[in-house]
C-alpha cells in the first residue's frame, strides 16, 4: 500500500519524468516526490527543438512542460543540474553525483532518456560539429542556421532520420545549403522502408536539399578549429561550415546497468527491461520514456520507443503503477513530423521485412494520402500525410489484428471506420 510517509524519486527531468510527477499529485499521492534533472533548464518537451523553436516560430518558454512555479505549488522537490551516479537497491537509496548525498526511495522511476550517438571519425572535436537532443543544443543550432542562411553557408547532415530531415527543412527555410549523407538507399529506411522513404527524398530535393545515399562520413576536415568539409567512404568531399550528427540515439542505461537491472538486447533496441506495468526486474524500480523496453503483445515483440507520445503516456502510466493501480501499458507507437508544408502522423510498427505490401489511399502527387503497411491483409502501421483526424480509426485497424480488404483500404470513398472489425 502507498501512504503519505513514502518517498517517490524520479531520475530524469524530461517529459516522462515531469508527467509522472504531475500524475502522482493528480492521483492524490501526498508523500514526497523528488524529481532529479541533470539539465539546468526546467523539464521541457523535445519536438519543438527540431521544429517550431528551431525555426523561430515558437518562443523558448513554450517548450516547458510546466511553468517554473508549478513545481513548488505542487510540492515537487525539483533538483536541476543534479546527477545521480549510483542506486543502492538493497538500501533503496540514490546517490547524488556532485556531493554524495543519499536519498531514500520507496519507489524509484528511471526516466533517464537517451543521448545522441556520436560520430566515431576524425574531426568531431571541431567547433562546427553539432548534435540535437537538448534545449542547449537547439539554442546553439538555431544561431548556427541563422548565420548559415545569412552567409549562404553549407550544412552537412550525417543521417536521414527524423532529426536529420527536420533540421534539413529548418536549415533550408533559413536559406542554408544542405547536404545529407545517409548509408541507406532512402531516408527513414528503418521506419518507413524504401516505398515511402523515397517520397521524403523527393520532398527535400524539391526544396534544394542534396542527398548522398549509400555513404557514411569518414572524416570532418577543418582548419584553425573550424569545419571546412566532410568526407565520405565513397571518396566524396562535401564543403561544409557546420556538420550535424543525426545518426540516432542510445538509451541512457549506465545507472541501471551499474545497479544490476535487467537490460534488453540490441535486437529489441536496448534499454531497461520492464513489464506491462513498466516495472523493472526490481519491483521497487520502474522505467518510462525513451529508456524503457516494454512488451507489446499487439506485435508479439518488445519495443523501445523514442518518440514524444511514449514519454507523454509512459510517465503517467508508470506513476499509476507506482501507486499500485492496475496498469497495462500497451499504447500503439505514434509519432509526427512537420517538414516544409508536409505534416504527418504515423501509428504502428512495420520495419522493413515485416510487411508484404504498402497500400496507398489518396493522392501521393499532392501529398495528401494515407499509407498502410500490410501483412497478410492485416494493417501493421498507417501514416497519414496532410490528412487529419484519422489517427483513431488507423489505430483501431492496427489493434483489430484482423485482415481487411486491401482494395477497400485503398479506396478513399470507403470509410476507415467501416473496415474495423
Amino acid at each position: 500500500m502507498v501512504d503519505a510517509d513514502q518517498t517517490f524519486v524520479i531520475v530524469g527531468g524530461g517529459l516522462a519524468g515531469a508527467k509522472a510527477a504531475e500524475t502522482l499529485r493528480a492521483e492524490g499521492f501526498t508523500g514526497r516526490v523528488i524529481l532529479i534533472c541533470d539539465e539546468r533548464d526546467h523539464p521541457y518537451e523535445r519536438p519543438p527543438l527540431s521544429k517550431g523553436y528551431l525555426l523561430g516560430k515558437d518562443e523558448r518558454d513554450s517548450v516547458f512542460v510546466h511553468e517554473p512555479s508549478w513545481y513548488a505549488r505542487n510540492d515537487i522537490e525539483l533538483h536541476l543540474g543534479q546527477t545521480v551516479d549510483a542506486i543502492d537497491r538493497a538500501a533503496r537509496t540514490v546517490r547524488f553525483g556532485d556531493d554524495g548525498t543519499l536519498v531514500h526511495y520507496d519507489r524509484l522511476l528511471l526516466a533517464t532518456g537517451a543521448e545522441p550517438r556520436r560520430l566515431d571519425i576524425p574531426g568531431t572535436d571541431l567547433a562546427g560539429v553539432h548534435h540535437l537532443r537538448r534545449l542547449a543544443h537547439a539554442d546553439r543550432l538555431k544561431g548556427v542556421l541563422q548565420a548559415l542562411g545569412r552567409d549562404n553557408g553549407h550544412l552537412v547532415i550525417a543521417g536521414a532520420g527524423w532529426i536529420g530531415l527536420e533540421v534539413a527543412a529548418a536549415a533550408r527555410e533559413y536559406g542554408a545549403e544542405v547536404t545529407v549523407v545517409e548509408p541507406e538507399a532512402t531516408p527513414l529506411y528503418a521506419v518507413l522502408g524504401p516505398e515511402v522513404g523515397g517520397l521524403f527524398a523527393e520532398l527535400h530535393r524539391e526544396h534544394g536539399v542534396r542527398f548522398h545515399f549509400g555513404a557514411r562520413l569518414t572524416e570532418i576536415v577543418g582548419q584553425d578549429g573550424m569545419v571546412l568539409a566532410a568526407r565520405t567512404d565513397t571518396g566524396e568531399e562535401h564543403p561544409a561550415h557546420d556538420v550535424l550528427a543525426a545518426i540516432g540515439a542510445a538509451p541512457r542505461v549506465a545507472l541501471a546497468e551499474a545497479a544490476g537491472l535487467e537490460l534488453a538486447d540490441r535486437a529489441h533496441g536496448g534499454g531497461i527491461v520492464v513489464d506491462e506495468r513498466l516495472r523493472t526486474s526490481d519491483p521497487h524500480v520502474y522505467a518510462a520514456g525513451d529508456v524503457a523496453s516494454f512488451p507489446l503483445a499487439l506485435f508479439d515483440t518488445r519495443l523501445r520507443v523514442e518518440h514524444w507520445a511514449n514519454a507523454l503516456n509512459g510517465g503517467p502510466a508508470a506513476a499509476r503503477a507506482m501507486l499500485d493501480q492496475d496498469v497495462t501499458y500497451d499504447r500503439v507507437p505514434y509519432f509526427f513530423t512537420d517538414q516544409y508544408d508536409l505534416g504527418m502522423e504515423y501509428s504502428g510498427w512495420a520495419p522493413p521485412g515485416s510487411y508484404d505490401e504498402v497500400v496507398i489511399r489518396g493522392d501521393v502527387g499532392k501529398r495528401e494520402f494515407i499509407a498502410f503497411w500490410v501483412r497478410e491483409g492485416r494493417v501493421l502501421a498507417g501514416m497519414n500525410v496532410n490528412v487529419w483526424d484519422v489517427t483513431e480509426p488507423i489505430q483501431r485497424l492496427i489493434r483489430s489484428r484482423t485482415p481487411v480488404d486491401t482494395e477497400a483500404l485503398a479506396d478513399p470513398h470507403v470509410s476507415l471506420e467501416s473496415l474495423v472489425a
